[in-house]
This record gives C-alpha cells, structure tokens and sequence, in this order.
C-alpha cells in the first residue's frame, strides 16, 4: 500500500506511474479513492492519475484538527513526494474545495481545475444544525442510524453495502475532525480572482447536497474575473452519482479539456 508521510498525516495514494502528464483527483466527503475508478479507467492511457484518502477517509487517518488550506498543502507536498511540477488539478465536493485551495495557493504549479458538483461558498443558511445532528448521533450511535440519510445525499438511490462497511470502521476522532473541517472552511468566492488557470465546472442540476445555483455562480464569477472556464450541465445529476451514460460523457468532456490545455501534452 503507498502511503507517504506528508504535514504530520500518513497519506495513501494510488498512481499509475506513468511518465504522462499528472492528473490529480480529490474526493468528497465520507468518500475515498476507489470513487474516481471510473476516472481512473479513462485516463490512464493518456495521463498519469492520482488518486488519493483525504484526511479522515480511506487509508489516511486525520491525526489532528486541520483545514482544507492544510489539505491543499497535502495535494502540493504529495506532488513534491513523486516528483510532479505542475499538473491538472481535480475533485469532487469536499475536493473541490480543496482543489480551488491550491490553484490559489501554488498557481504556478496547476495547469488546469475540474470541478464536480462543488462551490466557493459555504452551506446553506440553517443547514449546519441538520449536519451537527447528524454528526453527535454517528459519534455516540455509530454511523448506522444515519447512513442511509447520508447515502441519500452524496450516493443516491439504491443499495451502498461497500461504503456502509467502510464507514463502520471509520476511525470516529478522525471523522469528527474531517466534519468540524467541512463546517468549519471559509469563503474564497472574494478570492477567485487569483486563479489563473482555466477551469471546467460540471454539476448535476439535481444535486441534492451542494446545489446547482453555486456552481452557476461559481462559473459567473470565474469568467467574471478573466478565468477561461467551461461549464457542464448533468440533467438529472445528483450529488457525484450520474447515469451510466452521462458518466461516460463527463468522463470524455475531461479528457478534452485536459487535452486543450496549453503546452499539457
């Protein structure tokens, strides 16, 4: 299993290894590596991919409180660690968070962001006492009380036994700290004028968990202050969870964005 010690945190990765300009993607909340297969699958031949745990999730215990200017100093530190320069940047929710972190903390260093089903913002007014709820029963109760609410969030529909059992062995302090993370992230919307490289947006207008006006603004605002970006609707998308189809024309809408990047070959 490769891991790499990296700011006090043992984090694991997974990379194809190849000499292939780098792809690295960041997942969402209570998820892991294994949700960017599909990702993985389709840019491997062309692309050098990494996936990554999050603090708190997968393989990568959270070993202290941190923020996701710290998780964004996870993601440059790890490119450091395999010898990346620069690279396309990209994640889902939580990991887009994330991911606009380091496009304004090393600019020079992210050729390119995808951004699914994320925002520059924060919740939704009133939204935080549902998700402190949420948080105090899975601490005292475990995660199985409130699992199938949370899958309806950030999974959809349907029958999710493989996550069910990763978040059984979630390590609670861990978890507890990735939470106060989440609630806890500030505003960058002011500061998206010190992104300079081009982005591509894509959300499901059926998100139930980050809705679609934040990614609408999220575009406007970025083409606002001169950022080349590009936007894809999913009809029906919901949170990281599209139809088959719709997955497999996200997944070729990536790969010609990263293939239109200037002087990324």
């Amino acid at each position: 299993m490769p891991n790499a010690l990296i700011n006090g945190a043992n984090i694991y990765y997974e990379d194809t290894g190849s000499n292939l300009p780098a792809v690295i993607l960041s997942h969402g909340f209570l998820m892991d590596h294994e949700m960017f297969a599909p990702q993985v699958a389709a840019l491997q031949s062309t692309h050098r991919v990494i996936t990554w745990d999050e603090r708190g999730f997968g393989g990568t215990v959270a070993p202290d409180e941190f923020t996701y200017w710290d998780s964004a100093k996870d993601v440059i530190d790890l490119m450091d660690y395999l010898g990346i320069d620069s690279c396309v940047v990209g994640g889902m929710s939580q990991g887009g968070f994330l991911s606009l972190r380091v496009a304004l903390t090393a600019p020079e260093r992210v050729r390119g962001l995808i951004l699914l089903d994320t925002q520059a913002g924060l919740e939704e007014p009133g939204s935080d006492e549902g998700y402190m709820l949420m948080h105090d029963t899975w601490m005292e109760h475990g995660p199985e009380p409130v699992q199938e609410f949370i899958a309806s969030l950030i999974l959809g529909p349907g029958e999710w036994p493989e996550w069910f059992a990763k978040w059984a062995v979630l390590n609670k302090e861990s978890f507890s700290r990735a939470f106060r993370c989440l609630l806890g992230r500030d505003d960058i919307t002011s500061r998206l004028g010190s992104i300079s490289c081009p982005a591509l947006i894509v959300h499901g207008d059926a998100d139930p968990t980050v809705p679609y006006q934040q990614s609408v603004e999220l575009h406007k605002k970025l083409l606002e202050v001169g950022v080349k970006t590009e936007f894809i609707t999913v009809p029906g998308g919901l949170h990281g969870k599209f139809e088959k189809e719709k997955n497999a024309e996200v997944n070729k809408a990536i790969i010609k964005f990263i293939l239109g990047l200037d002087n990324f070959k």
